[in-house]
């Protein structure tokens, strides 16, 4: 569903935010990237939605080319940010019929219910204001636009950023709901807690660069925080002379 090879951007200023990053995400599958603040995870997302142009490299979404063909491939995909920017002064059922007429899909009162009591919004809520929802009703709201949708990637940035225990706890629930409606999952966090609860694969990234990518059964039983640890402060190490080094001009390698 999304494939990333070799995928490299470099800023004006020279500094190299995603370096050399490929990944695979499989249909039906809950892909976790794990990473500090700055390793480059909201800048892999903004580059698989053309918000940014990468310096080189592919990506695709369901086989479409992200790069030459970005609004094509973004029909199969759907974006929930950290903060879910919603119209505020308008319903759940009214944010759901704007972003589908948006598409040109419109659709009925008793069809958007159903969606928003998929994603687990209670029906006291359905004609209430958006603007007065707590973070994880807004992320669920942003949820069943994706669904409304009907895009197959749903990408999440830092979604249970800001919830309390019980707010993540049913956030990852309706992931869990998502992946058995035959979704796709791409989420960035630094939550690896919750990231060993939900997750079928966990990629680690630092300094731009994907330095481990790993499956359930490699991770179930372990300690993922130790895993995390112990590579993050080897790559750190390894990069320390990288991340002290002035910014270059062009587009040349850091030195190493």
């Amino acid at each position: 569903m999304l494939e990333i090879i070799d995928l490299v951007k470099r800023y004006e200023d020279g500094v190299l935010a995603v370096d050399r990053l490929s990944l695979r995400v499989r249909p039906g599958e809950i892909f976790v990237m794990l990473g500090a603040n700055g390793a480059g995870k909201t800048t892999t997302v903004n580059l698989i939605f053309n918000l940014i142009q990468p310096t080189s490299g592919t990506i695709r979404i369901k086989g479409i080319d992200a790069v030459k063909n970005p609004l094509q491939a973004r029909k199969h995909a759907a974006f929930v940010s950290e903060d879910v920017r919603l119209y505020g002064n308008l319903t759940p059922r009214q944010n759901l019929d704007f972003f589908a007429r948006l598409g040109g899909g419109r659709r009925n009162s008793k069809q958007y219910d159903q969606i928003l009591e998929e994603v687990g919004l209670p029906a006291d809520s359905f004609q209430k204001k958006v603007k007065d929802f707590s973070k994880g009703m807004r992320q669920r709201l942003g949820i069943a636009v994706a669904i409304l949708k009907d895009a197959g990637l749903i990408v999440l940035d830092e979604p249970t950023s800001g919830l309390d225990p019980k707010g993540g706890r049913e956030f990852l629930a309706l992931l869990t709901q998502l992946r058995s409606m035959g979704k796709t999952v791409f989420m960035t966090t630094h939550d690896i807690f919750r990231a060993r609860e939900i997750a079928d694969r966990v990629g680690i990234m630092s300094y731009g660069r994907l330095i481990l990518n790993i499956g359930r059964s490699e991770f179930a039983g372990t300690d993922l925080e130790e895993i995390y640890m112990r590579y993050i402060e080897d790559r750190e190490v390894g990069v320390e002379k990288v991340s002290r080094a002035p910014k270059l001009e062009g587009w040349g390698e850091l030195p190493q």
